[in-house]
């Protein structure tokens, strides 16, 4: 099993903080801005985490 670095995992956390984040902006207020803000933060880790993943471990 390989094991990953902190900052990995911090990557992971922030891609579930702004999945659970854009979720909430979407159903429950009306700020669209800032919906897409942390959508596209989250899409941003993610692609990041994915690159990082493939090319290291």
């Amino acid at each position: 099993m390989a094991t990953y670095p902190p900052l990995w995992y911090g990557l992971l956390f922030i891609v579930s903080i702004c999945g659970v984040a854009t979720w909430y902006l979407r159903n429950f207020t009306t700020k669209e801005e800032l919906t897409k803000l942390v959508a596209f933060s989250g899409i941003i880790a993610m692609i990041s985490l994915l690159g990082w993943t493939l090319t290291e471990f």
